[in-house]
């Protein structure tokens, strides 16, 4: 098995400043080609940390990539530490350089002195081209390790990894078929009731099901080896089956998409009124372009009862022509009330918030995602209100 492993550098990542989405984008990268990574390190912006860091893991990985720390600033240093720790010196390439000097010459913009560096890269090194910014990155061996150097802008490492990086490693490496991965999310279960349900139920060889709680969802997946996809697939009834009205969707498309498509595909057009989820229900369908008619956000302090959230729902239909308005009350003592209206008349819920630890986004967040499932249900076909562990139906009009 390749041993793949990360390195992220600055002093930002490591005291928690910043949130290191690139590494978690990169693991689950590298685990859909079928490169699971190995292990995963941070080191602040220390030269001596950095070079000592790289000899070390050059005698134990056989592949390691590091991000960060390619910029024009003085706590830039991994070019400087990849030169050390293989002791060569930086040398600086010209054709890089043009492509800083165009890139500034096309906006106008003069060239500061400082962005020289980012086109110095190790003299035994490989340069990665990056389509998208102004620093190179580079490839070269240290030891038993084939290292890359990427940038930490997000939308350049990503580039750069899957149009640099996997490909040479393709040519390089004899690399296992990608694993099958099954998944679903719920919504409205608890994590210990899906374990209780699931744990020790017997599994194929190599095959493991995994847990991954995102609240207010939870995420089930049974991943294996292809060769075991046939007896994968019928132990995964068993997790359906476990999941039951609590599923959401399969795969990783996620609700809204999900919810975007159905709308789109049945040419109905929603209306959104949104008072407790502030918003989340129409930023959740905006980013999936689902096709939306028009909304209002309300003040949080507008209380009503079920049959005026229903009324404000038909009336935002009536206003704006869609077929489909949703509409999300304000919270008043831990109750919240949300109604759809259909062509078909209004459905909705009032229910009340029972989990007293959690926190107020996570409350809004499981009420928008109560909103979007009682829709889900509604376009399915299904019973519009299901069961919740922290959400206690009030009142329900179907």
């Amino acid at each position: 098995m390749l041993r793949v492993e990360m390195l992220s550098t600055g002093d930002e990542v490591l005291h928690g400043q910043i949130i290191d989405t690139n590494a978690a984008w990169l693991a689950d990268f590298l685990f859909q080609q079928g490169m699971p990574m190995s292990g995963r390190e941070t080191v602040g912006d220390s030269l001596s940390s950095l070079v000592e860091t790289l000899r070390e893991r050059s005698h134990i990985a056989d592949v390691l990539i590091v991000n960060g720390g390619l910029g024009p600033t003085s706590d830039d240093l991994s070019a400087l530490a990849a030169a050390t720790a293989s002791g060569v010196g930086l040398v600086e390439h010209a054709e890089w350089l043009a492509r800083i000097e165009a890139y500034f010459a096309e906006r106008g913009r003069p060239m500061a002195a400082s962005n020289r560096k980012q086109a110095q890269i190790p003299t035994n090194a490989e340069m990665l081209d990056n389509p998208v910014g102004t620093a190179c990155g580079f490839a070269l061996r240290l030891n038993k390790c084939l290292m890359f150097f990427t940038p930490g802008v997000p939308s350049e490492f990503k580039v750069m990894v899957e149009q640099q990086i996997v490909p040479r490693l393709r040519q390089r490496f004899t690399l296992p078929e990608p694993p099958l991965c099954l998944r679903l999310t719920t919504f409205g279960t608890s994590e210990s009731d899906l374990a209780a349900e699931l744990d020790g139920m017997p599994l194929p060889p190599q095959v493991v099901l995994g847990y991954r709680s995102s609240s207010p969802i939870i995420e089930l997946k049974l991943t294996g080896p292809v060769s075991q996809r046939a007896a994968m697939e019928q132990a995964w009834e068993r997790v359906r089956a476990v999941a039951g009205d609590n599923c959401i969707f399969e795969g990783t498309v996620g609700l809204p998409a999900l919810l975007a498509q159905r709308l789109t595909q049945q040419g109905l057009k929603l209306a959104l009124s949104e008072q407790f989820s502030a918003g989340l229900i129409n930023l959740q369908l905006q980013s999936e372009a689902a096709p939306l008619a028009g909304g209002e956000l309300l003040p949080a302090h507008c209380v009503e009862t079920l049959e005026t959230s229903l009324a404000r729902a038909r009336s935002l239909a009536e206003l704006t022509g869609a077929p489909l308005a949703l509409a999300v009350s304000a919270m008043s003592d831990e109750q919240v009330s949300v109604a759809l209206h259909t062509p078909r008349g209004g459905i909705g819920q009032t229910v009340r918030y029972r989990a007293s630890r959690h926190g107020l986004r996570l409350r809004q967040e499981s009420v928008a995602m109560l909103a979007l499932d009682m829709l889900r249900r509604w376009l399915n076909g299904e019973q519009a209100c299901g069961k919740n562990a922290w959400l206690e139906i009030v009142e329900v009009i179907e």
